[in-house]
């Protein structure tokens, strides 16, 4: 547990939405700056960003027209670094968002390739001509609609693009997008940042394009994984840029980003041998009760809640498999999915779920990363109009919604709980109460205080089966042992103590009675064990 990485409490930072310092509607970099004794007190010792590169802003800064500036929106070359020295003086760290799968369109690069075809640059992207005036195969965008789009100064050539049409992919076959974008890499790396996350560095390698992807479902573009997710060739394209990195920066944190990634595959782009990632984000962990939902319509935008037996499952094989190679990363909520509060919270118990859900996750083994505003307990921003959704998926689920009989308030309620642009919201300042004992802010910083602990950073974690409304698991290390007891419902919840000697933490209601432990709904404790006798390892469960 030498790597400074593995006791990482990371804090992911939206930076358009979280501080704005010069009053004009947008957040920056001076506003991150402002409130790091914030995130000191807080108890967290990582901050990730997302991207502030010069962008259009057609996906939020991940469709980036110049690696090597600031959007001035953000503010300037000066601010990044002045963030970079404060964050250092307060002996905290920074991750950089790196989007290396794709460009914008408005990008110099892509600029030449579709204005030029004998252009060097032509072949840093990925093109098919084609043959029948319709696209060159079936494969669908995760934006909606076909991954290919024509170049507009010649309808007979199409580029690829796995996410908007206007973030035209990244050839990663060729040598010189290799030499370029880690040149790119190492200029941000010599700023003296101490981590990287690499965005949808799963798709960086394709299959070949004269292939349709065979599928039981009737879209006419539907999503393909198999051919352009995951693939063998990846690591060979990611080997030789995380090496000139590392020589770069020996302690330097690789964050993978890895959407579909199961446990076997965050196991193998973490192993060491691999010389890959260090630790990798998956969407995998989580498990959406969807028991009713309607069927027939895109699960996308319908909400749903936690499926607790499926959760428990997913969480022991990625504990297990992981054991031995890295830690798992631990988080509820991202910029590309609804808050945890509104998904998996309780809107009846809205406090006390997002205490409980925090204690469920984050002292389990694995590095946590809080989301902005996650801390306060705050929920999807609510939209007025679908007309607030610039989005094609959205516009087609209220098309068939409406054709099933769902009104446009209706369609409009699940959007808002669901969407990813509902919670990217303003940070929530004026709500925030840090001296409140009682408060979610409080609860958190109680949680991310036993979370520095040893035994809550290195100890081995056991899952533990005490009820279907119950989530728990024991962490011991040594001579120390600790319960950690979730009751993710809104039934009281009775199980009975195991041996301790002291309570690390619980939520209000929570009583011990006749060896019992009483859990009113959506609350959480944990217990520590000290052995006395080394070789008194007994324990109750």
């Amino acid at each position: 547990m030498d790597q400074w990485f593995k006791r990482a409490i990371i804090y992911q930072v939206y930076p358009r939405s979280f501080f704005d310092t010069n009053n004009d509607g947008i957040g920056d970099l001076k506003g991150v700056i402002v409130k790091l004794p914030y995130l000191k007190k807080l108890g967290v010792n990582t901050i990730w960003i997302n991207p502030v590169f010069v962008s259009p802003q057609i996906d939020n800064g991940y469709d980036v027209s110049n690696y090597f500036a600031i959007d001035s929106q953000m503010g300037t070359m000066d601010d990044f670094e002045e963030l970079i020295r404060t964050v250092h003086r307060m002996k905290m760290r920074i991750i950089v968002d790196f989007v290396m799968n794709h460009t914008s369109d408005q990008h110099p690069w892509f600029q030449d390739a579709i204005n030029n075809r004998q252009s060097i640059y032509h072949d840093y992207y990925l093109w098919k001509e084609s043959e029948d005036g319709r696209e060159p195969n079936n494969w669908g965008s995760f934006f909606g609609g076909s991954v290919w789009e024509p170049n507009p100064n010649n309808r007979n050539e199409y580029y690829f693009h796995l996410f908007d049409k206007k973030m035209p992919d990244l050839n990663w076959k060729n040598p010189e997008v290799q030499r370029s974008v880690t040149d790119i890499a190492k200029f941000w790396v010599k700023k003296e940042i101490d981590g990287i996350r690499l965005d949808a560095f799963i798709h960086i390698a394709k299959a070949d394009f004269t292939q349709d992807f065979i599928s039981n479902s009737n879209e006419e573009f539907p999503i393909a994984e198999i051919m352009y997710s995951n693939r063998i060739e990846l690591r060979n394209y990611l080997r030789g840029f995380i090496s000139e990195l590392k020589q770069i920066n020996p302690e330097l944190f690789i964050l993978g980003e890895a959407a579909s990634a199961n446990a076997d595959l965050i196991a193998d782009y973490a192993s060491q041998n691999h010389n890959l990632c260090d630790e990798v984000i998956s969407f995998y962990h989580f498990a959406d009760d969807r028991t009713k939902n309607n069927h027939q319509l895109n699960f996308e935008f319908q909400p749903v809640k936690l499926d607790l037996a499926a959760f428990k499952g997913k969480m022991l094989e990625f504990q297990s498999k992981l054991q031995n190679v890295c830690l798992p990363v631990l988080y509820w909520s991202n910029h590309d999915m609804a808050r945890i509060a509104t998904r998996y919270g309780d809107p009846e118990f809205v406090k006390e779920s997002a205490k409980a859900l925090a204690t469920t996750l984050y002292l389990q083994r694995g590095v946590p990363i809080i989301y902005y505003g996650e801390e306060i307990g705050m929920q999807n921003e609510q939209r007025d109009s679908l007309n607030d959704f610039d989005d094609i998926k959205v516009k087609q689920f209220h098309k068939e919604a409406l054709n099933q009989g769902y009104t446009d308030k209706q369609v409009l309620h699940m959007v808002n709980l669901t969407h990813k642009k509902c919670a990217r919201g303003w940070m929530r300042w004026d709500d925030i109460r840090v001296t409140s004992k009682d408060s979610v802010f409080s609860f958190y910083q109680s949680v991310l205080k036993l979370k520095q602990q040893p035994l809550f950073i290195e100890g081995k974690e056991i899952i533990l089966e005490l009820g279907e409304h119950i989530f728990a698991y024991r962490r011991e290390q040594k001579y120390e042992k600790a319960w950690v007891i979730c009751n993710l419902s809104r039934e009281k919840q009775t199980v009975v103590a195991p041996q301790y000697k002291k309570i690390l933490l619980k939520q209000s209601g929570v009583k011990m009675v006749g060896g019992k432990i009483m859990l009113p709904a959506w609350t959480s404790i944990v217990l520590l064990d000290k052995v006395e006798d080394q070789n008194d390892t007994e324990d109750k469960y």
